[in-house]
């Protein structure tokens, strides 16, 4: 996958979404205001020049109208097949209750990766490691938490009471938080995100070291991504809730329930990632709207190269024909 000019060309994508729901901030509805941004996404894949098979999405063909498991999105579909061949994975409004209430870090995110190279992840919950460049290769999910801050910490050159832990505030995590605290770590306990929180461990400036705990496992493979483009480090673990899930995980050909996924096992060959801040967050600004316009933050990362690009960009509403607040922009 060629991604250089196609990385910048993705981020429409998530500005579109960003655009769409940052409307709906604090109005406390949060189903609205993520079926803004899944349609606000749709619609700008139509001007994205891929064939693009949407491989973590909304959920199933009959649960979604639009970017199902499934579904192709792109131009490069209409007779264009020179047009790169990728695998998608989209959340459209990550932390939905975070922009009802208007709260930090929702963001639109994408991942791109050459056809095959995501984990064909059920719909089902991971327990997850992740943290940044430094601490890459010490972390082990088969051990417990209290191994994992000590060898994570040893190899920050911290002492394992200056190590914080990023852990979203679920009832599920109450052993693990008590845990943590045990140990002497710093806590943040989020109420949502933890795409934005993984990639946290990997700026300094966030003061995040480690995300520990249980979410999504769709999640998990966009997380993944980011990480793999910045040279992060992640290992999942797929979790269960009922015995439906597990049945249907292998038919989707999860080898073993207990089987730990390395960062290159959720996300490999070559991998790009793009998101744009909804809400102020400490990974990225949220959108800020003004008299005919908006400005927007987003990043772009290419595991290929390493390379890291932050836009900032100004959207004049005068200028885009196209643009309408419940669909995005084109």
């Amino acid at each position: 996958m060629d991604d250089r000019n196609l990385a910048l060309e993705v981020v429409r994508v998530t500005e579109g979404a960003a655009l769409a729901s940052a409307r709906l901030m604090g109005r406390g509805d949060r189903k609205a205001a993520d079926a803004t941004a899944v349609e606000a996404m749709r619609r700008a894949f139509d001007h994205i020049d891929v064939r693009g098979t949407v491989v973590i999405g909304e959920g199933e063909r009959d649960e979604a109208p639009m970017l199902y498991i499934g579904e192709r999105v792109g131009k490069g579909w209409q007779n264009a097949e020179d047009s790169p061949r990728v695998d998608i994975a989209v959340d459209p409004l990550e932390g939905t209750n975070l922009c009802a209430t208007g709260a930090p870090d929702a963001i639109s995110v994408i991942a791109i990766a050459d056809d095959g190279q995501f984990l064909n992840a059920p719909d089902t919950y991971m327990e997850k490691i992740a943290v940044g460049p430094m601490a890459r290769g010490v972390i082990d999910l088969r051990e417990g938490w209290t191994w994992n801050l000590q060898r994570i910490a040893k190899a920050l050159g911290k002492e394992v009471q200056d190590v914080t832990a990023i852990i979203l505030d679920r009832d599920r995590h109450i052993d693990l938080i008590a845990e943590v605290r045990e140990a002497g770590t710093r806590i943040r306990l989020i109420g949502d995100g933890d795409v934005s929180a993984a990639i946290a461990t990997c700026k300094e400036e966030t003061g995040i070291d480690v995300l520990f705990g249980t979410g999504g496992a769709p999640e998990g493979v966009i997380a993944a991504a980011a990480l793999r483009s910045v040279g992060g480090d992640m290992q999942g673990r797929l979790r269960f809730r009922h015995d439906e899930e597990r049945k249907r995980a292998y038919e989707m050909g999860v080898p073993d329930e207990s089987h730990i996924y390395t960062l290159e096992e959720l996300a490999a060959g070559n991998v790009m990632f793009a998101a744009t801040g909804v809400t102020e967050g400490s990974f990225l600004n949220g959108v800020k709207f003004f008299g005919g316009g908006a400005k927007t933050q987003s990043i772009v990362m290419r595991s290929k190269s390493g390379t890291v690009r932050v836009i900032n960009s100004i959207h004049r509403f005068e200028t885009k024909p196209a643009y309408s607040w419940s669909t995005g922009i084109e």
